[in-house]
């Protein structure tokens, strides 16, 4: 393959890692201004968590067979304007419903712009994957981590809807960059459906869904709701734009725990089974959230170490399920099933219990996720796996 294809599927996929990173890391710190706006309540955001994951999740689930019967660069192009047409329309929205719906052409967009950029990498860089996809985590931790700063000086001057029309404009700009460059040809894993049944017949298989239920749930709550729950305590009676500033801070820093420990995780797989390091990072996660929880208005920053112990968890499970799966296309397709069933539950179930119960009670069911992942983790061996067995 030509160079300049390789270069421009790597921008591609480092442009789709930046925004994905960047959105996933910020919907918590949009809630105020579109509650203010349209009158979004906590359960009614729950909503919106739980339905940009079923959009996210379904185009994981069927993107795969498009890409390998249209094209990489027509399915860039499809994604892409699905996505920006999302960011438009909820920039726009006028009332719930409308916000609702376009955010789940969002979740659509981002899930199906990440199957084919995942797609782009063995088809530019085949004898470079390892770099290149932990160049893609590192350019979504930059995201997480730029995004929240960005959005905290943006709404100082202008609107919440602004975010949402710039990131559509830059999909636009990045239509035309696809449709005028030369473009590597590629295949998605396809998912075969029927192998989910053998699968879920492993009990392997069956704890590590659970285990990426409890840990996505926790993962998306605590980056979605984190923003509400911080700004409503005392924290010192300090304004609400000093707690602006500080979530936007902590949100950062957690990305930056985040990225580290994403970047850290092939080193770590190197030397340690992925059992050692789940049911190790599983204990950690629930270790430092109870206790930044138990002491949020004293100590708010340490929350933001919690980014080091979530990190390696979803590669992990990501690589142990794909490495007890005899069709390992399947297994992540499973993966994002019990990914997508995780996050968007969680959202929907601590948005009711913090509209009833406040912010603080909704938050601390994330304490309750990451304890259930944790005594997932302690049934996980690969050695156990009939799948594995039967080879």
């Amino acid at each position: 393959m030509s160079k300049g294809k390789s270069i421009h599927a790597l921008v591609i996929l480092l442009f789709t890692q930046f925004v994905s990173g960047g959105v996933t890391n910020t919907k918590g710190i949009v809630l105020d201004q579109v509650e203010a706006d349209i009158g979004l309540d906590m359960s009614q955001f729950g909503l919106v968590v739980l339905i940009f994951q079923i959009g996210f999740t379904l185009a994981s689930l069927i993107f795969g067979y498009l890409t390998d019967k249209k094209g990489l660069r027509i399915m860039v192009i499809i994604a892409t304007l699905i996505m920006g047409a999302g960011f438009l329309g909820t920039g726009l929205a006028s009332n719930i419903m409308l916000f609702l719906g376009f955010y789940m052409l969002i979740g659509f967009g981002l899930g199906a712009l990440g199957v084919a950029s995942n797609a782009i990498v063995p088809a530019a860089y085949p004898n470079k994957q390892n770099q290149m996809f932990n160049l893609a985590m590192g350019i979504y931790g930059l995201g997480m981590i730029v995004f929240p700063q960005i959005l905290n000086f943006l709404f100082e001057f202008a609107s919440w809807r602004y975010f949402y029309a710039g990131i559509a404009a830059l999909n636009v700009l990045v239509i035309f960059y696809v449709t005028s460059v030369s473009f590597p040809s590629g295949k998605a894993d396809k998912i075969n459906l029927k192998a989910f049944i053998p699968m879920l017949k492993d009990a392997q298989m069956v704890f590590l869904m659970f285990f990426l239920i409890f840990e996505v749930s926790a993962e998306v709550s605590f980056t979605n709701f984190f923003p509400p729950y911080l700004k409503s305590l005392e924290l010192g009676g300090i304004s609400n734009e000093a707690k602006s500033d500080m979530v936007a801070t902590i949100l950062s820093l957690f990305s930056v725990f985040f990225m580290v420990g994403r970047l850290g995780a092939a080193y770590l797989a190197n030397k340690l089974n992925e059992r050692l390091i789940m049911i190790t990072f599983s204990l950690g996660s629930v270790i430092i959230v109870a206790i930044s929880f138990f002491f949020a208005n004293q100590v708010p920053y340490l929350f933001a170490g919690a980014g080091l112990f979530f990190s390696t968890l979803f590669p992990t499970a990501t690589a142990f399920g794909t490495t007890i799966s005899k069709n390992p296309g399947s297994a992540l397709g499973l993966i994002y099933v019990a990914s997508g069933i995780g996050g968007g539950l969680a959202g929907y179930i601590i948005g009711l219990v913090s509209e009833a119960y406040g912010e603080k009670g909704g938050f601390g069911l994330v304490i309750v996720f990451l304890l259930l992942m944790f005594i997932m983790s302690l049934f996980l061996n690969s050695s156990k796996s009939k799948q594995v067995a039967s080879e």
